[in-house]
């Protein structure tokens, strides 16, 4: 089995301390300045995760625009 790059990796592990914190905050058991310091880390997190599928949506973008137009072929389901 091949390992997952680094960037996925990141991603995957920002995502789920992310979603640990909001469901922290749902509880609604942390202080006022406990919130504020998570609500502070999600906002970074969130940018984080957000970053990365900018980036792998412009590098989807980018072999879509790359892909010559003419090796396409119209698909023919009775051929």
């Amino acid at each position: 089995m091949s390992k997952k790059p680094k960037q996925e990796a990141d991603f995957e592990k920002t995502l789920a301390e992310l979603e640990k914190l909001v469901e922290s905050l749902e509880q609604g058991d942390l202080s006022l300045d406990e919130s504020l310091s998570g609500f502070k880390r999600g906002i970074e997190l969130t940018r984080q995760c957000q970053s990365v599928l900018d980036n792998a949506e412009q590098t989807v973008q980018q072999l879509l625009d790359n892909q010559d137009d003419d090796s396409l072929e119209p698909f023919d389901k009775d051929a």
